[in-house]
């Protein structure tokens, strides 16, 4: 089972060596494709000078937001598994064999990796509460039981990513890719992580103007978009502890 891993960057200078490190050192068969969305910190020349083996680093002409880079990255994977890392070193690339686990006994084809099944480190409190929030609001609209719908560490099978038919640019990829994954009929597996949050003077990019916008997404892609085609099973969530 090979694994794809979209790496979405931007003004990440501080932390994309050793994101790549880590990614690198995980012991799976994989290939890396890192998305540079317009960096304008030196990000963006460091990647060009950046050499790996089974990595690919595409470039945006300007930013054009999380979900583009995302986007842009499913066109270019090829594994048969892909998960989404972000570049700051809030989540860890050693989990991944956890994270891949319930896939690879067949399971499921959806993994989540939960941030709050385990007591997560000096969270803020305004973030955390934006979390709950918008996972509440997710399992009311989609009937299921999620712990954590904003985690970045969504990792699905190649037939889901090519069903999927995303459009969002922003930080609304994270709700339309549950609602799209959830309305599929896909069942979505929860898993523990660890998570090591920063704080906007280390270089956090998500605002308040985008919890509102991710609201937006999931009253949207629940009543306003098609739904997706049937999958084998009927949607839901489970947790693993």
């Amino acid at each position: 089972m090979k694994l794809s891993v979209i790496v979405p960057v931007y003004n990440e200078v501080d932390t994309i060596a050793e994101v790549l490190r880590r990614v690198r050192e995980v012991p799976v068969e994989k290939e890396v494709v890192v998305v540079d969305d317009g960096s304008q910190d030196g990000t963006r020349e460091w990647l060009q000078r950046y050499q790996a083996p089974d990595t690919r680093v595409v470039f945006h002409d300007r930013n054009r937001g999380k979900g583009a880079a995302i986007r842009t990255g499913l066109r270019h994977v090829t594994g048969d598994v892909i998960l989404i890392q972000d570049a700051d070193l809030e989540l860890d690339p050693a989990e991944y064999p956890v994270l891949l686990e319930p896939i690879r006994r067949g399971e499921t084809q959806v993994v989540f990796g939960s941030r709050f099944l385990r007591r997560p480190e000096r969270v803020w409190w305004a973030t955390y509460l934006a979390n709950r929030i918008l996972t509440w609001l997710t399992n009311r609209l989609y009937r299921v039981r999620l712990t954590d719908m904003m985690t970045c560490y969504k990792v699905f099978t190649r037939d889901v990513a090519q069903s999927l038919q995303l459009v969002s640019d922003r930080f609304e990829i994270e709700p339309e890719l549950t609602a799209k994954i959830l309305r599929g009929g896909w069942s979505i597996r929860e898993v523990p992580v660890s998570y090591r949050p920063r704080v906007y003077a280390q270089g956090k990019k998500i605002r308040v103007r985008d919890f509102f916008r991710v609201v937006r997404a999931l009253w949207r892609f629940r009543h306003f978009e098609p739904a997706q085609p049937e999958a084998a099973r009927r949607a839901g969530v489970s947790s693993t502890l």
